[in-house]
């Protein structure tokens, strides 16, 4: 593309997310948004600079952190404990550093992330990349921000505890599945297979399932704090599902299989038989 496209995109997302960050009423909200874009932004010169995409992950998982603890801490000034706005931030916490630590050390043991090759050379494409992150953060959490900023905070009533429990399910379903992938990649005899066992026999892609279900969750738990404009934000796990299946995981990862093994027999069986993301116990 061309970089005014890039540039455009870049503008775009970043009026999106603050704009939906402004209808919350929020100014707390408003100002973590900014920040995620704001961290991004100065990640990327050095970036840019050295011409490295190795700290790209970890960039998102310290700029979740930043938002969720920044939002919380502004919203009880007093150092009030409401706990289930503690509960909540750590929620995320937990999932942002697990799943940050994952990519980080695949990436390393990798040495590259294949997907940045193109993109890393070209200015513009690299800077809206690293906007599209911010955008990712700012949307997914946007819920849970909003929730937590309230007046009220997190309420610990029905739809937190169903919420809770499916945190736990959706987050154990995405590191089971993201650890059967790495012990099966681990044999040398598997180098060049694709994976049908474990989770991956009742669905193609079951940690971007449990990726989903978690998202869900948080938006189950923010709800009854919510009014007004502010359901908006509940677009965070319609956003999840649309970014992994749609633009970049799924389609993706899909594509690559098509072309490594989408001559054999087995692997035809395996796409026809398996669910893409809902598993099929």
């Amino acid at each position: 593309m061309k970089w005014y496209v890039n540039l455009l995109i870049s503008i775009i997302v970043f009026f999106v997310g603050t704009g939906i960050a402004y209808l919350t009423g929020s100014y707390i909200v408003l100002n973590a948004v900014i920040l995620a874009f704001l961290i991004q932004w100065v990640a990327y010169i050095p970036a840019y600079t050295f011409q490295t995409e190795k700290f790209y992950d970890l960039t998102g998982t310290l700029t979740y952190l930043s938002v969720v603890w920044f939002t919380y801490m502004l919203s009880n000034p007093a150092g009030e404990l409401k706990i289930g706005n503690l509960i909540l931030a750590l929620l995320i916490s937990i999932w942002a550093v697990r799943l940050g630590s994952f990519l980080f050390l695949r990436i390393h043991k990798a040495g590259e992330d294949k997907r940045f090759r193109k993109i890393k050379p070209s200015a513009s494409q690299f800077f809206m990349t690293w906007t599209l992150q911010g955008f990712w953060v700012s949307i997914c959490s946007m819920c849970a921000l909003t929730a937590i900023s309230s007046e009220i905070g997190v309420i610990t009533n029905i739809y937190f505890y169903i919420g809770f429990a499916l945190f736990l399910i959706g987050l154990s379903i995405e590191i089971i599945a993201d650890n059967q992938k790495n012990t099966f990649r681990s044999f040398e005899e598997n180098k060049d297979k694709f994976i049908t066992t474990g989770l991956w026999a009742k669905s193609r892609h079951p940690n971007y399932f449990g990726e989903i279900m978690l998202w869900t969750a948080i938006a189950l738990i923010a709800l009854p704090s919510l009014g007004g404009a502010q359901y908006l934000t509940l677009i965070s796990p319609v956003f999840t599902y649309i970014l992994l299946v749609h633009i970049s995981g799924v389609r993706m990862l899909e594509d690559m299989g098509n072309k490594k093994w989408g001559h054999l027999e087995e692997y035809k069986n395996y796409k026809d038989k398996t669910p893409r993301i809902i598993p099929k116990f």
